[in-house]
């Protein structure tokens, strides 16, 4: 494989305002990136580097705490949909080694008297300054982005643009704060900071994290790294959209390997873009092609298995 090869890189503001022409070419070149290499890095976007850098230094400023302060954020529903999930908690699919990482969850909030209210625990607030409110501010910002993205791949797999914004709506989206400690001389045996995985959701949008060791397993089958530069975007596709393709957008594998220097740490941002709870996942009818590969399921069932199946549930 030649080392040119590399993740395409996109402009969003091209789609949000460009001509008729622009918005084209993006549809066309998100559509053939995210099927063909998985990922694709968005080099400008909807979202001010000061609120990309408020959250990080709220988050920072949470994680460098004791670990007996950090624990009394976790979630008491358990489950890790909310809140703090110590160290060595999660775990790959299929894979039993624990990921070396720590990190926070942040989601969705509805009112009590909202019918998505029963799914979607309330959210955690640390006692760190900014933090509730650069984490939301964040949240809200990659939300529009979101929707911006699956109007994109919606014009390109030809369903009407109420399709995706109506499965996104009041949405089971989560963002999380990863922290990635050193991870010393002598590691586990058989962990990484994040084994090989696909996420679950529709779209993974990933801010540029603070240092390098993401990987994605190309269409070819060979690791590519992906180096962004400040204020890029990375975007991937999770199971759901495989699902409901019909596999025609495959989920993309990646993970983030230990660095050279055991005295590193790391910090990232993904937010996982997930239908509302009720959402029905079923095959887009032009992806259908011979045939369904998979029966119609609920996002909140589709969640639930695969948190079972990762440890967290």
């Amino acid at each position: 494989m030649s080392n040119e090869r590399k993740v395409p890189e996109l402009s969003l503001l091209s789609f949000i305002h460009g001509n008729s022409t622009e918005k084209a070419q993006f549809v066309d070149k998100l559509y053939s990136g995210i099927k063909d290499y998985g990922f694709i890095i968005l080099v400008d976007h909807n979202i001010t580097q000061d609120v990309i850098d408020n959250g990080y230094g709220a988050v920072k400023n949470f994680f460098m705490q004791a670990e007996e302060q950090k624990k009394k954020f976790v979630s008491p529903s358990g489950g890790g949909q909310r809140g703090y999930t110590p160290f060595g908690t999660e775990h790959a699919k299929d894979n039993p080694h624990k990921d070396l990482k720590e990190f926070y969850h942040v989601g969705r909030e509805v009112s009590e008297d909202h019918k998505f209210y029963k799914y979607y625990p309330n959210n955690i607030w640390p006692e760190v300054a900014g933090f509730k409110e650069n984490l939301l501010n964040l949240y809200s910002s990659l939300d529009q982005t979101s929707i911006y993205l699956l109007d994109a791949l919606g014009q390109a797999l030809d369903v009407p643009q109420s399709y995706f914004r109506d499965m996104i709506d009041v949405g089971n989206s989560v963002l999380r704060a990863i922290h990635y400690p050193p991870v010393g001389d002598a590691p586990p045996a058989g962990s990484i900071r994040a084994a090989a995985h696909g996420d679950i959701n529709l779209i993974t949008i990933l801010m540029g994290a603070t240092a390098s060791g993401l990987q994605l397993l190309d269409r070819d089958g060979e690791w590519l790294d992906v180096n962004t530069k400040e204020g890029q975007l990375v975007v991937d596709s999770g199971d759901m959209l495989s699902r409901i393709t019909n596999e025609i957008i495959p989920a993309t594998i990646h993970r983030v390997i230990n660095p050279d220097d055991s005295g590193s740490e790391r910090y990232s941002m993904p937010f996982f873009v997930h239908p509302n709870p009720e959402a029905m996942l079923e095959c887009i009818p032009s992806c259908v092609g011979d045939g369904a590969k998979y029966p119609p399921i609920s996002a909140h069932e589709a969640l639930m298995q695969r948190l079972e199946e990762i440890g967290l549930k």
